[in-house]
């Protein structure tokens, strides 16, 4: 009865060791769903940046998504390479290099808040189709 005892004990302690969060290994999982994201973004920019080329004049908002979708990827890139940056600054540990670390932290959070703020307008003014397609054809 001890032995079935102690086995059990055993089970629940290894069962509650496996569960325990590893941080760098969520960190790592987080970055890299993060950086998926990203690319979906950009992805989805080029797009409709494309879509919107092809359509031309025809979209009621033809310049206002333009500019939009062009500010939206121009700021993506930055922000990723700023990123970048900050994590070689990252492995280094000095007190100025963290400071400057932590200044660039704030340029990039600025700059995807910037690039939301195009995305959300250029979403707000729609790329629907249909409208395109009964716009050119009330024009003709």
């Amino acid at each position: 009865m001890a032995q079935i005892a102690t086995t059990m004990a055993n089970a629940f302690s290894n069962e509650s060791e496996m569960k325990a969060m590893d941080a760098n290994r969520y960190a790592t999982k987080k970055t890299i769903a993060q950086g998926m994201l990203d690319i979906a973004l950009l992805t989805a920019n080029a797009s409709q940046l494309k879509y919107i080329l092809q359509v031309g004049e025809q979209h009621q908002f033809y310049k206002l998504m333009l500019i939009m979708i062009s500010l939206s990827i121009v700021l993506q890139v930055i922000a990723g390479s700023l990123m970048v940056i900050l994590a070689v600054i990252g492995i280094h540990k000095s007190k100025f290099q963290r400071s400057i670390a932590e200044k660039l932290n704030h340029i990039v959070n600025g700059i995807i808040f910037i690039s939301v703020f195009c995305d959300i307008i250029k979403m707000n003014f729609g790329l629907d189709p249909s409208i395109v397609v009964s716009t050119a054809k009330t024009n003709k």
